[in-house]
């Protein structure tokens, strides 16, 4: 098997990017959005994505079936549950059908907050919201820091945490180790958040003996992930359930992303990529 060549310095800094931003280094965000057909990326994010792709091929398809997991969860949220303000942890990069978007076209007056510690995110995210500030922000914050993201400044401006959230983890936590318990953080952010409140979650999975082939390709994907990015844990459906102890999962638990409350209007087809990538909601009681 022929691997994309690795990308040089002098490569990546022939691109332009915004002032402090090292095109040199495959990003979480950048490959991403490279997944799902946008443009604001580099070439070491190619190499990246290629290299992904060479063991999962329709590891696009992935990242739609997580576009519109969040779509739908949204909308659940805000026309469904009533949840009139939405916290967004691991935003990453805007595109097509973004949280604020899909929330304030179901429920007007829905008040966004976006948290990343990507300076790119932060860039394009501002960049995207100047003319909406009234009801939607974007935040620098790290997740491995919850209580700083719920005490700061600009995030309690727009979140009352007396009144139900709607906390959005999507394809986020999967980038945590396990010493840093991702299980732990998502209690200590939902110890945070009133009665009535919900936790979104979609996780890279590893479905182990049920799924041979499949849990063959997660560990090859997370070997790659690991040795590029440094980050990126496909966890069994134990540990991604321990993030929702003490929470009311709602139906149908945790799925893979295009069995959750599929929509008519989903594009997200079955590929071996369908059980690596999970997700649910649960319901704070």
């Amino acid at each position: 098997m022929t691997h994309p060549k690795e990308p040089t310095v002098a490569d990546g800094e022939r691109e332009q990017a915004p002032q402090g931003i090292d095109t040199t280094k495959p990003n979480v965000s950048r490959v991403y959005d490279f997944m799902l057909g946008g443009k604001d990326n580099y070439e070491a994010d190619r190499w990246m994505a290629h290299l992904a792709l060479e063991v999962a091929p329709d590891a696009p398809e992935a990242a739609r079936a997580n576009r519109e997991f969040l779509g739908r969860v949204v909308r659940f949220l805000a026309a469904e549950a009533g949840v009139r303000q939405l916290l967004d942890i691991g935003s990453g990069l805007p595109t097509q059908g973004n949280v604020h978007e899909i929330a304030q076209s179901a429920a007007p007056g829905t008040r966004v907050v976006y948290v990343d510690n990507d300076p790119i995110v932060l860039v394009h995210g501002r960049a995207l919201l100047a003319v909406d500030e009234g009801s939607t922000t974007v935040v620098e914050a790290d997740l491995r820091d919850p209580d700083a993201i719920i005490d700061d400044p600009e995030v309690r401006r727009l979140i009352d945490f007396d009144r139900p959230v709607g906390l959005l983890m999507f394809a986020i936590l999967h980038h945590l180790t396990d010493e840093e318990d991702p299980a732990g953080i998502a209690a200590r952010l939902v110890d945070r958040l009133a009665p009535g409140s919900y936790l979104a979650v979609s996780h890279f999975h590893n479905p182990g003996p049920a799924y041979p082939e499949v849990s063959r390709q997660a560990f090859a994907a997370e070997k790659i992930f690991n040795e590029t990015l440094g980050t990126g844990r496909w966890r069994t459906r134990e540990e991604i359930l321990a993030c929702f102890d003490g929470l009311d999962l709602l139906e149908p638990g945790l799925v893979p992303l295009p069995e959750w409350r599929p929509g008519s209007g989903d594009r997200a087809e079955p590929g071996i990529t369908y059980h690596t990538f999970v997700g649910a909601v649960a319901r704070k009681p």
